[in-house]
């Protein structure tokens, strides 16, 4: 089955300078070696970006930069997620005027737990807020993070009411079986894995590609892995699991800071290391950690 959004999108890591404010030069260069590298498209303002740190203006502004930089609006899912819906219309709005189709949603996060009659009323409410037939959407689910989770009933309700426009879920669950169950029990929906490792294994099973962080890092390990699920090779399965190992060598570490820092040191570049409050950089061990183990790959920053 031939799916609306498939292949590689990198969720792109934003920069910010000293100050806190985001660092378009770098996010640009940033979002031209992912497409460089060969990625269909890329997806900003996600967790990786920081996106929900990010004002309303300052969204819109660097969606704006992208396109002017060369970026096709056909190279990128824009995620709308915001604590409140206005907001995600109004960015979603701005997306599609600008000729950005490809969105992803995450219902406002702030509630815990919400009924499914609430989460398929958010998602509702921004589709017909945007108000495009043009409009593509991807389901965030996100719930170990965002304790939003949709439900099978809630997807399945999505995709009654809302065909054509709900396209796939973007599953960042980490669980494979998970994955699995979604791309089963939705084969006309597009199911993109988050968990790197996982990416392989689903797409063998119909999932349609992965948006993901490590692409940040690695976006010609991750072209290899979605070009050729069925083919990857040893060295790049032991590859990704030295590079996810990074964000986790030391305990609670926040992943985007852990993310940043291999960055700064792949690049060489230590703007890298800024993050948005509520986010802080690492420890000064635990920066130190996650470099000595990125050194210890071996990696060839041109070709990783």
């Amino acid at each position: 089955m031939t799916h609306a959004i498939t292949g590689l999108w990198p969720a792109l890591a934003t920069a910010f300078t000293a100050g806190g404010a985001v660092d378009t030069a770098r996010t640009l260069a940033q979002a031209r070696r992912m497409l460089a590298a060969g990625s269909d498209g890329i997806t900003p303002f996600g967790t990786t970006g920081e996106g929900p740190a990010l004002t309303v203006a300052e969204r819109q502004a660097l969606l704006e930069a992208l396109l002017a930089d060369g970026v096709r609006p056909d190279q990128l899912i824009v995620c709308t997620t915001a604590c409140a819906l206005g907001d995600a219309i109004t960015l979603g709005r701005h997306a599609i005027a600008l000729g950005c189709t490809r969105q992803l949603y995450m219902p406002a996060f702030y509630f815990n737990h919400p009924r499914d009659a609430g989460v398929v009323d958010a998602v509702s409410q921004m589709v017909r807020g945007i108000g495009s037939d043009a409009l593509r959407v991807l389901l965030y689910q996100f719930p170990s993070l965002s304790n939003v989770g949709f439900s099978h009933a809630a997807i399945a309700t999505l995709a009654d009411a809302h065909p054509g426009v709900v396209v796939g879920i973007k599953d960042s669950t980490g669980d494979r079986a998970h994955s699995l169950a979604l791309v089963k029990a939705f084969p006309q929906l597009g199911t993109l894995v988050g968990a790197e490792l996982d990416v392989a294994p689903v797409m063998l099973q119909g999932g349609a590609g992965s948006v993901n962080g490590l692409a940040n890092l690695a976006p010609h390990l991750m072209r290899r892995v979605v070009s050729r699920p069925a083919e990857v090779s040893a060295a790049d399965l032991a590859l990704m699991q030295g590079l996810l190992a990074l964000l986790g060598v030391r305990p609670d570490m926040p992943f985007v800071s852990a993310y940043k820092t291999a960055l700064a040191e792949q690049t060489g570049d230590d703007a890298w290391l800024h993050v948005r409050a509520p986010l802080s950089p690492l420890e000064p061990a635990e920066a130190q950690a996650v470099r000595a183990a990125y050194r210890a790959l071996g990696q060839d920053f041109a070709t990783l």
